[in-house]
């Protein structure tokens, strides 16, 4: 006879906390490493734009307005601070869970690693996206210069 789901448990052992605080250790590091990028992506972004206004002139283009530039950066950090987000929260549950021994902080904790894990998993299925079109897109003007 089976157990009702209400009355199986799962336990963690000593092994797997040590696993989790390991684990806590590295992805407190890489939040934090991911937070310096972030910062970096502004402080470049801010220097980009500074530099590109200062130093424009009518002859030398980039191709693309110098305000996409400094947009492109900025976005580039508002993207990458959700996912960082996640990892720090989900280091910082861990930390609690492991220390206190409290399954609510575990269960948040995990639930941190699913959405880090899930808006990584959205961006690499828009990356690919992306790619394809690029493809698609320069195997169309290679055929349009083939007759050229």
């Amino acid at each position: 006879m089976e157990t009702p789901p209400e009355e199986r448990k799962l336990v963690i052992g000593r092994e797997n906390l040590k696993n989790l605080n390991t684990i806590r250790i590295w992805t407190t590091f890489l939040s934090v490493l991911g937070f310096i990028l972030i910062g970096l992506f502004i402080i470049a972004g801010i220097a980009t734009g500074m530099f590109l206004t200062t130093f424009s002139t009518t002859k030398a283009s980039l191709g693309i307005p110098e305000s996409m530039v400094v947009l492109l950066l900025f976005v580039a950090g508002a993207i990458s601070l959700f996912p960082v987000l996640y990892l720090f929260r989900f280091s910082k549950n861990i930390r609690d869970a492991v220390q206190n021994n409290d399954q609510q902080k575990l269960d948040s904790g995990i639930k941190n690693l699913k959405k880090y894990f899930t808006f990584i998993g959205i961006l690499v299925i828009i990356a690919l996206a992306a790619y394809a079109l690029g493809l698609i897109y320069a195997g169309a003007s290679m055929s349009f210069l083939k007759g050229a």
